[in-house]
């Protein structure tokens, strides 16, 4: 099967490595991945910051771009969220974000990784709320050889970012994400995954600043080790 590779601006510009293991994975599993290198920003910041005119005209261009794909992965909940909600099913491209993918389109849950880790699985609003396939990742995780996959306490509250929310309302922003690292504390994880890095670069800050010992990856990381 030949995919195509969305792979957004915040893994483009600060997470080159989930894009690789993006492809990696996929190879592995016997699909042929391009990456079509006029791809830009599929809008989303753009209309959270109230731009809606110039948010939906992006996301309508990355249309475009993958107007011709069978298929399109993308490593982000969110923006796989953002081309659905804003562009009608007869504009926009197949596009799936990367567990839904594997699970629901090529039908495989073994993907022949191995993680020998303490992990805990945060579910993004967007995989959680908007594309209703949180449980993706986790069966996918649970088939992960050497993974001891630990329960999150209250996981589905939200981490804080939420992109602009952060930035307008660090108080609250800041004490969503204390809540969501005492919990990842107290469930005793090495390393924290999620499908969004953006969520994860939130997660990672706290942790980072306070010398916690505990990594993030991002789930295409885990399955293509």
């Amino acid at each position: 099967m030949r995919i195509s590779l969305f792979v957004t601006c915040v893994n483009d510009t600060l997470f080159p490595q989930t894009g690789r293991a993006v492809v990696s994975l996929l190879e592995r599993l016997g699909c042929e991945v391009d990456v079509p290198l006029d791809q830009t920003c599929c809008g989303q910041l753009h209309l959270n910051a109230g731009y809606a005119r110039e948010g939906v005209a992006l996301a309508r261009r990355l249309a475009r771009v993958f107007a011709d794909a069978e298929a399109v992965v993308t490593p982000s909940a969110s923006c796989a969220a953002m081309l659905r909600a804003q562009l009608a099913p007869a504009e926009r491209p197949p596009i799936y974000e990367l567990s839904e993918l594997l699970v629901d389109r090529l039908g495989v849950e073994d993907v022949g990784a191995r993680f020998p880790h303490r992990v805990a699985f945060h579910p993004s609003c967007h995989s959680l709320r908007e594309l209703r396939v949180a449980d993706r990742a986790l069966r996918l995780l649970r088939a992960v050889r050497g993974i001891e996959l630990v329960d999150l306490p209250d996981a589905e509250e939200c981490c804080g970012f939420g992109g602009t929310f952060a930035v307008k309302n660090p108080d609250v922003s800041s004490a969503m994400l204390a809540d969501k690292v005492r919990a990842v504390l107290d469930a005793g994880a090495e390393v924290v995954c999620a499908a969004d890095n953006s969520c994860l670069m939130h997660i990672d800050g706290a942790l980072s600043r306070q010398r916690t010992g505990v990594r993030t990856a991002h789930l295409a990381e885990v399955l293509a080790a």
